[in-house]
């Protein structure tokens, strides 16, 4: 589903970006891990990894200014999330505006949306780690094509983005924080571990083998998965992804949004539980097509043991594609009235 960017986020956003930095920030996963904290077992004897875990927030996919501060200060971190609550309360006060009919639509009203009220317990400004700067390496064509799907989009239904059509989120984008639904179900059993992703009812079935990959010539949306254990860390790797997908869905993903996916992706996932409540999560997305170097996302998972993630029937059968499609040639019907009025 498409979300909203709103003023009053751009704002929190804009605070992220101009705070003064610390000379050096504390490392990440030192602020959320627990030295004490030692790693139950499932029955078979492999970390125990399962629950439901959430990931929304107001940190941005990618830092703006690539020359600012990697992580903010304990302060700084504080300041931004007190600046979110305010924006949040002003919004809940000002007058509920009215949408005419025949304008831009949009998305959802805020009521909908639950995007998160903070940044990450991390601190980094960013959810990218590497390259440094916190930016992706997107090739100049990737940007080019991305920016004629988001320009077209009523022109036909593969310039939408798959969550759009209720396809799928594919691999990363599925981890990824959007608008709303940001949690995730992990289930584990001996030969197999499983993720449930709220939005879009996504599922991954990811084998603990070592068995061969399927043939190249077979291309999926979320890719073929492999996982095996390194110590404490579950370690998934995936391939055999197809050339139709996009690597971000959702408006959250900023620039990242729209830009395809080839068949030579490659994605490593590493899942690592650190605490009683937090998962850290870090992916790396290498795609020689589409990127100048390998990229990785870093960012922590937080336990919420008492949410309920509900059926998402997503569209009921996509009507709201033909819908999309068949306003957009109504709108070029008005508008080729208009012009040949204007020839006479």
């Amino acid at each position: 589903m498409p979300t909203r960017t709103t003023p009053l986020t751009v704002a929190v956003i804009a605070l992220i970006w101009t705070l003064v930095a610390a000379p050096t920030a504390t490392a990440q996963v030192d602020r959320v891990a627990d030295p004490t904290w030692t790693t139950p077992r499932t029955a078979d004897g492999q970390p125990d990894l399962q629950g439901l875990w959430g990931n929304k927030t107001i940190t941005p996919t990618e830092r703006r200014d690539s020359e600012g501060p990697a992580y903010l200060t304990d302060e700084e971190m504080a300041a931004a999330n007190r600046q979110r609550i305010l924006l949040l309360q002003a919004q809940d006060a000002a007058p509920a505006q009215r949408t005419e009919a025949g304008g831009q639509l949009g998305a959802y009203g805020s009521y909908w949306l639950d995007s998160g009220d903070t940044v990450l317990s991390t601190g980094q400004t960013s959810l990218i780690v590497d390259p440094p700067n916190g930016r992706a390496p997107i090739k100049s064509w990737a940007l080019k094509a991305r920016a004629y799907s988001l320009a077209h989009e009523g022109e036909h239904y593969q310039y939408l983005s798959t969550l759009d059509r209720c396809l799928s989120r594919g691999v990363p984008g599925s981890m990824l924080p959007a608008g709303y639904n940001n949690t995730h179900r992990i289930v584990q059993t001996p030969d197999y571990v499983v993720l449930q992703h709220e939005m879009i009812h996504d599922l991954r079935i990811i084998p603990l083998s070592d068995r061969p990959h399927i043939d190249d010539r077979i291309g999926l949306w979320m890719g073929d998965a492999r996982g095996h254990w390194e110590g404490e860390v579950l370690v998934v790797e995936t391939r055999n992804f197809h050339n139709r997908g996009w690597i971000a869905t959702s408006g959250a993903g900023r620039r990242l949004k729209g830009i395809p996916t080839s068949t030579r992706m490659h994605v490593v996932e590493r899942y690592e539980r650190v605490s009683g409540t937090t998962i850290m999560w870090t992916v790396t997305v290498d795609d020689p097509n589409v990127y100048t170097q390998p990229w990785t996302i870093s960012m922590p998972l937080t336990a919420e043991p008492d949410y309920v993630i509900y059926e998402y029937a997503c569209h009921e059968g996509n009507y709201a594609i033909p819908n999309i499609l068949a306003g957009a040639r109504a709108q070029e019907a008005v508008a080729a009235q208009a012009a040949t009025k204007g020839s006479r």
